[in-house]
Formats: C-alpha cells, structure tokens, sequence
C-alpha cells in the first residue's frame, strides 16, 4: 500500500509517495480504508522539522485528518463499508493518515456527515476539535461577547458557526480584506483587519488562533485561548483576573459524532479550496504555503 512519508526535513521535495507494508488492527481498533485527507499547517510544520523535539523518529507517515471507509471493524460498532471520519494525534502515536490504509482505535471514529463528500469530510476532523474543544474551555455561551482572531482560516471559520449556534455574539478579526465578507457570510455581527477598531475590555472571551495576543480586549475576569502554540504563551493577564491557556487539540470520537451532525444539520459549512490526488503531495504542499483560500487543501487516493 501507499503512504506519504518523510525520511528527512526540508521542504516539499522531502515528500515521499512509498510503498510500506498494510497495517493489521489490534484489539479495540479498525482498519479504514482513506478516500480523503487534508493538510493542517502541523503537518507542514512537522515537514520541515519546526516541531522540534516532538516529532517521534523519522522515517515518519504524516497525517492528522482522515475521511475514508471501514475495512474491518474489529469489535467496534462499524462494519466494513461505513463511511467514517477520525482524527489521529499523529505526534503522539505515530499514526499518519496520509495513508492508503490506516488502524485507529475505534474510539476516535465517528460516522462521517451524509451531506457532503469524503473530500468535503477530511476538512472537519482536526479544525473541528479545535475549535469546539476551545470554545467548551472558553465556555462560551448564549450571550456572550465573542471574539476570534483568524476568524476566516479553517479552525476560526468553523469556531464562528459553533460559536454561532451557542448563541454567542461574535467578532472577527482577519488578515485580509478580502476575508471580511466571509466571516460576515459564517455569521460575525463584526469583522475587521485592524486590531485597533477592538473596543478594550469589550469582550467575554476571546480565540486567538494565530497568535494576534489582543490581550487587551478581553474583559476583566474574562477568558483567553490561544491554539498558536508556535507563537508562544499568552501573557499573565491573572492580575486581571483574566484566564488564558494555549490550548491544544485531542483525538475525541464522541465530539467527531457531534460535528457531524452539525454538518448534515446545515450548521457547519465546510470549505474545499483545492483538491489534490496523493501522487501530487508535492504540489499540494506548494499550493498550501502559497495560502489565501478560502478554504482546505486536500488529497484524495
């Protein structure tokens, strides 16, 4: 079977489409065929060498998101052609999805949404957790004032729809023009590019998912998340009485169920903005840091 893999660091040229031996679940896991994963800038990073001493020894099959369909479901409730969406703490446990063939535990599976396609699908799984892991330790909730920074990238997006139907009031700041009627169009009642048109204290809450450290609009005793663990911590704000966290994604099967259902719901719109088949990685990978669209770079095998 295929698998993309890195025996070194450096650039997309370090991508590797090789042949590697199929995987045989274990006790409490499946076996799932991928028809559609995506790219997380973690696995850019990884590529490149910029996690550090995190990343587990090479050679190494990249991958977090997975969108594809049961080849054996052990014991677990799936049967062989469900249609399923994981995804796999690559860092942690090694396994990549960017892979024909993948064995996860059963517990981080969830029917994929019967709306949208399997490529549609792979765009869910990691910026899906994030942001509704995020929001649940912001405890956002009807009424709230919201604020996201990056509202329009593929985790600020989908934390808007959530944020919006928890009821939240949500503000959005972007890096582009261009981004403000989109995240307008996901439901931000505000949304601008310049960090001073943020009222100080105006906000219950605020995502920061890039790093923008707009500290200063969060209300006193409010809350402040950060998931750009790359920019560094957020500064004490405790003499505020403000709590902050970088906050950091787990693999979670039961919030997956949720998110899927939000999707076939018409709650959660998920964004394509290109799609790549496996044997173009490289490309894919091109495409990626190029960035500016609106949505997910894919690949599909």
């Amino acid at each position: 079977m295929r698998a993309v893999r890195i025996h070194q660091f450096g650039g997309p040229e370090v991508l590797r489409v090789e042949e590697v031996a199929e995987p045989t679940p274990g006790p409490g896991e499946v076996l799932i065929r991928t028809i559609a994963t995506s790219i997380n800038p973690v696995d850019d990073k990884t590529r490149t060498g910029a996690i550090g001493d995190a990343t587990p020894p090479l050679p190494l099959t990249l991958g977090w998101d997975l969108a594809g369909v049961i080849v054996d479901g052990g014991t677990s409730e799936f049967r062989p052609g469900d249609r399923v969406i994981a995804m796999s703490h690559q860092l942690a446990t090694t396994r990549g999805t960017w892979a024909d063939l993948v064995v996860l535990a059963a517990d981080v599976l969830a029917p994929a949404p019967t709306t949208v396609s399997l490529t549609e699908a792979a765009t869910l799984p990691l910026p899906g957790l994030t942001a509704v892991q995020t929001l649940d330790w912001l405890a956002v909730a009807a009424g709230d004032r919201l604020l996201i920074a990056g509202a329009a990238g593929a985790v600020g997006g989908l934390a808007v729809l959530l944020a919006r139907t928890r009821g939240a009031q949500v503000h959005a700041l972007v890096s582009r023009e261009a981004q403000l009627p989109v995240v307008k169009e996901f439901g931000a009642e505000f949304a601008t590019t310049d960090p001073a048109d943020l009222a100080d204290g105006g906000y219950d809450a605020v995502f920061d998912t890039f790093g923008a450290f707009v500290t200063d609009a969060v209300v006193d005793g409010g809350r402040y998340a950060s998931i750009a663990s790359q920019a560094g911590p957020v500064p004490d704000l405790s003499a505020r009485g403000v709590r902050t966290t970088i906050n950091q994604v787990v693999e979670d099967g039961a919030g997956l169920r949720e998110l899927s259902g939000l999707v076939d719901s018409g709650a959660l719109v998920l964004r394509v903005a290109e799609s790549f088949p496996v044997r173009e990685v490289r490309a894919a990978h091109e495409r990626f840091a190029v960035g500016g669209g609106n949505g997910k770079i894919t690949l599909t095998f």
